[in-house]
């Protein structure tokens, strides 16, 4: 696969350009203007008072948001890096980063790291390793979220059911389904839709398999299609909606709406649910239940610096500050994600006393890394065409997971050829 092909050159030209241009670091008027790049505008808030704090200490440098909107954020940003226009520093995610960092359009970390004794062993090691390349260091974790059980307690307590608890196994999760399924309401007991972070890669890792090992992928492996099949069982059973009702009216809001009495989903995801009447009255969150072992995904948003901005050193101090502990308690008492820096959670866990989110974190001994390679998205858009099928109740899960393990191996092989 040529790269030109695969980035449709909004990355390839900066690989030419990403170091030219020198280091300058002033506006104009003796201070810094640094831009910052994201999408969530939940999350604005919680920032302008990060780049509050981070002023303080840095009068001299101040920081702009440019928010950019999730479906059209990484579009703009590829055009803006071809253009020369990227922001100074700006949010990264697993999914696109190695791609960005092979193609040399990221600062490199690691010296300023190691300079000023950045407190990266504060940060889940597993999510410090997602932002790191060949050995460097280009991002630099602000947060991280897992995946919980999340249930309705009313639904529960209407069929009598006692609630999820660590003790929970696959085998009770099903048990449970087809108790609180009610046709009649149109209440669903589980939401089994076609979701990669919240639904396909924790069954596959609660399974004991893989997504993506050693440059191969684990979609064929037998306890991988075990986990894939703990999914698609619901939908044929009549548990879960299939995945053809789902496309409009998905899990999360059949679960707000009280349609379906257990979802898995993101930490991130409690803050709107709070904002739920109904669930912040009867919403209960529980650690995964456990297949042939207890699994969850972790992952995080990084910070990192244009290779190509003419600020880095002022660049470098705002994400030296982020990734610090002052930074890190602000953000987690906007309640909106969990901080990644360790013992800052206490003010996140306290913002919604009603929901017992201290799992969430809990989970960080045994969750998986989100999986990811070079080109992530390319393999990554192979799952739902080949899965759609079995998630909507027409079976064939055995085989349509080893159709997706040899295309996504023929992918990752021509990934390593570029």
């Amino acid at each position: 696969m040529r790269r030109r092909t695969l980035l449709g050159g909004a990355l390839a030209a900066p690989l030419l350009t990403a170091c030219s241009g020198g280091d300058d670091d002033t506006d104009g008027g003796g201070g810094t203007t640094l831009t910052y790049g994201m999408w969530d505008p939940a999350q604005v808030p919680g920032m302008k008072k990060i780049i509050a704090a981070f002023r303080k200490e840095q009068p001299r440098i101040s920081v702009r948001i440019e928010l950019t909107p999730w479906a059209t954020y990484w579009t703009t940003l590829k055009t803006s890096m071809r253009g020369g226009t990227a922001p100074d520093v700006f949010w990264m995610n697993a999914v696109n980063f190695q791609l960005y960092a092979a193609n040399g359009v990221l600062e490199p970390l690691s010296g300023h790291i190691r300079s000023d004794r950045t407190p990266v062993d504060r940060h889940p090691e597993a999510l410090v390793k997602l932002y790191a390349y060949e050995g460097t260091q280009y991002g630099l974790p602000k947060d991280f979220d897992t995946i919980g059980l999340w249930y309705n307690k009313a639904l529960f307590d209407k069929a009598g059911i006692t609630y999820p608890d660590e003790t929970w196994t696959w085998d009770d999760v099903r048990d449970a389904a087809a108790e609180l399924t009610d046709p009649r309401q149109r209440v669903h007991g589980f939401a089994a839709e076609m979701d990669r972070q919240m639904k396909i890669y924790p069954a596959v890792c609660g399974a004991d398999g893989y997504v993506l090992k050693d440059g191969r992928s684990g979609f064929g492996d037998e306890r991988s299609i075990e986990g894939l099949r703990f999914l698609t069982d619901m939908v044929d059973r009549g548990w879960s909606p299939p995945q053809s009702a789902m496309v409009e009216s998905v899990g999360r809001v059949r679960y707000w709406s009280e349609k379906v009495a257990m979802n898995y989903d993101l930490s991130a995801m409690a803050g709107q649910m709070y904002a739920v009447p109904a669930l912040k009255d009867h919403g209960g969150v529980a650690v995964l239940p456990k297949g042939r072992r207890r699994a969850t995904i972790i992952h995080g948003l990084a910070n990192v610096i244009s290779a190509k901005s003419r600020k880095k050193a002022a660049a470098w101090q705002f994400v030296h500050f982020m990734a610090g502990r002052e930074a890190a308690e602000i953000q987690a008492r906007e309640g909106v994600t969990i901080s990644s820096y360790e013992g800052t959670q206490d003010a996140w866990l306290k913002s919604m006393p009603e929901f017992d989110l201290k799992h969430f974190i809990e989970m960080q001994k045994y969750a998986v890394p989100y999986p990811s390679s070079k080109n992530t998205t390319v393999w990554e858009n192979l799952q739902y065409p080949i899965l759609g099928a079995a998630f909507s109740g027409k079976g064939g899960i055995e085989s349509a997971c080893r159709k997706l393990g040899g295309q996504m191996d023929r992918a990752l092989k021509e990934e390593r050829a570029v």
